[in-house]
Parts: C-alpha cells; sequence; structure tokens
C-alpha cells in the first residue's frame, strides 16, 4: 500500500501534493540527512536514539535543527500515523525522518550565511514482512566495487547522499545477490547498503568496529547487548573477508528490516548455507523486544 499523507513544515499534506521548492538543497545537492526506524502500535521503536543520531548527523553538517526537535517528530509522526491508519494494535511501520538544509535560490557549494529554515519531513509506509526465501534460505552478499575510506568524517553520518549506495545495490542486481558488501580501503568489511553485519564464530559473536567506515546502528547497539547476556562475548574489530568465509553463521540487520540471515558471500556458502540457531533467536527476540516496547 502506497502512503497517502506526508508530514511536512508542521502538518500532514496529501502524499501527491507539490511539497519541496526546486531550490532545496536536499534536492539540489544531497545537502541532508535522515533517519529510518520501526513503529509497532503506534509506538516508534528507540525514537530517543534515532533523535540523538539525527542530530549528530546534522551537527556534522552544520545543519540546525530546531531545540524541540523532539517533541516535534513525536507529534509529526503520531499524526502521520494517525492519518495513514497506523497507529493501531495491528499497525506496523516504517518510518522515514528527513531533513534538509532547506530551499536557498543562490548558487554554490558553501550554504548561505543567512538563516534557512530546514526542510523537515516524515513519511511513513507499512512494514511488509520479508520475502519467505529471506528468512528460510537467507541472503545472498557480493563485494561491492565501491571502498569505504575510514577517515573520511562523512562514513559516520546518515546523510541524503546516497549515490555510492545505489550503485552498490545496482552491482548486487546485476550479480543476482540481495545485497553488497562494502569494505575498506584496506580490504577490511564495513557494513552493506542499509545494514550492519554480524559474524558468529568460535561461539562468539564479531562485527566490524565503528573505525571500519560504518553507521553506528541503533539495531547493532542492541544486538551488542543481547550478545552479550547471552555470553556471546560481542568482539567489536578488523574483520577480513576470510572470517566472513569462516564463519559459523552470519547476519545483517537495520532498524525496518530486522535481523536477516546471510548464507552465501561472493558465490560461496557461510557455514552450513543455511539460517543458523544464533541467527534465528536474534531475530526472534529482537521482534519480541518491539512489539514489548510497543506494549509498554
Amino acid at each position: 500500500m502506497d502512503p497517502t499523507h506526508i508530514w511536512i513544515g508542521g502538518v500532514v499534506v496529501p502524499a501527491d501534493g507539490n511539497h519541496l521548492s526546486a531550490f532545496d538543497r536536499g534536492f539540489q545537492l544531497g545537502d541532508g540527512v535522515f533517519e529510518t526506524l520501526r513503529a509497532r502500535g503506534g509506538h516508534p521503536t528507540e525514537l530517543d536514539e534515532h533523535i540523538v543520531r539525527l542530530r549528530g548527523s546534522a551537527d556534522g553538517l552544520g545543519i540546525d535543527l530546531p531545540s524541540d526537535i523532539g517533541p516535534v517528530l513525536t507529534r509529526a509522526i503520531d499524526d502521520l500515523l494517525a492519518s495513514e491508519g497506523l497507529a493501531g494494535p495491528g499497525g506496523d511501520a516504517s518510518l522515514r525522518i528527513t531533513v534538509t538544509r532547506g530551499a536557498f535560490r543562490g548558487r554554490g557549494l558553501l550554504p548561505s550565511d543567512e538563516h534557512v529554515p530546514p526542510t523537515v519531513v516524515v513519511q511513513a509506509w507499512p512494514v511488509a514482512p520479508p520475502p519467505p526465501g529471506h528468512l528460510e534460505h537467507g541472503l545472498h552478499l557480493v563485494t561491492s566495487s565501491i571502498r569505504r575510506d575510514p577517515e573520511n568524517p562523512l562514513a559516520a553520518l546518515k546523510t541524503t547522499s546516497r549515490a555510492d549506495y545505489v550503485y552498490a545495490r545496482l552491482e548486487a542486481r546485476r550479480a543476482g545477490a540481495d545485497d553488497a558488501l562494502f569494505l575498506t580501503v584496506d580490504g577490511f568489511l564495513s557494513e552493506a547498503t542499509s545494514a550492519n553485519l554480524f559474524l558468529v564464530r568460535d561461539g562468539r559473536l564479531a562485527t566490524p568496529a565503528l573505525a571500519c567506515a560504518i553507521l553506528p546502528g541503533t539495531t547493532r547497539s542492541w544486538i551488542i547487548r543481547w550478545g552479550a547476556s547471552l555470553g556471546l562475548d560481542p568482539e567489536e574489530g578488523w574483520l577480513a573477508t576470510r572470517d566472513l568465509a569462516d564463519a559459523a553463521e552470519a547476519f545483517v540487520c537495520s532498524s525496518v528490516a530486522g535481523i536477516l540471515p546471510v548464507t552465501v558471500f561472493d558465490g560461496r556458502p557461510i557455514g552450513d548455507g543455511v539460517p543458523g540457531p544464533w541467527t534465528r533467536r536474534a531475530r526472534a527476540d529482537r521482534e519480541a523486544f518491539i512489539a514489548g516496547e510497543a506494549n509498554a
């Protein structure tokens, strides 16, 4: 079901209207930041954590967020979910919060010295269950030709400049895979196009460190806490492609899709080539957490 409404500039409006100026720097330059998150039964999951990361990304680009952005977004989400019929007990929504530097009629890369109010948009879609094959057989990943630079200060910011990610996803499509995996310029594992990566090896949980040019995912943080509570001794470090190839299990995680098994990397099976028990448990526990948050 396509969205029928969006929230922009403080109000819910029909989704098919004319909303953005052609001079908006988000449209012109990708000069903006965003967050995606889940909302079950009208309750956004980990909204505070997403707002903290949104503010961090905005600060990194020098975009001034309103001081009351938290309450503003809370009301915006409530109003939008109600308008989309996703606020009830059965509602399961994917939310996107987008903030751009706003509309400026001048040219050039440098932002204007004059105050330009940022553009803030919230969108919502019903969460579709993953294809059965993704859960039963797992995802196939391929290595992207794009390399991530750990020294790039933008690596940890969730910006609307997504050309690298689109290119990598097209690479995956051409290879007949589900997603692409970025490596660092030195060949270490980084992240997938919209998800963090985890491995299970020798009874322990491992994931690329934040220094590997990855986004600090909120679900990633949850999994690290989850793994520690179960004695999996989570390790954040510099992982090689051989570590993934030799892992007993692997999975990716994101706020909306949750936890999905990875069973093939560059054409070779990982472990037994089927979703492993820790992956299945992590997904079940994460979905239970989201449901519990909604019912709290």
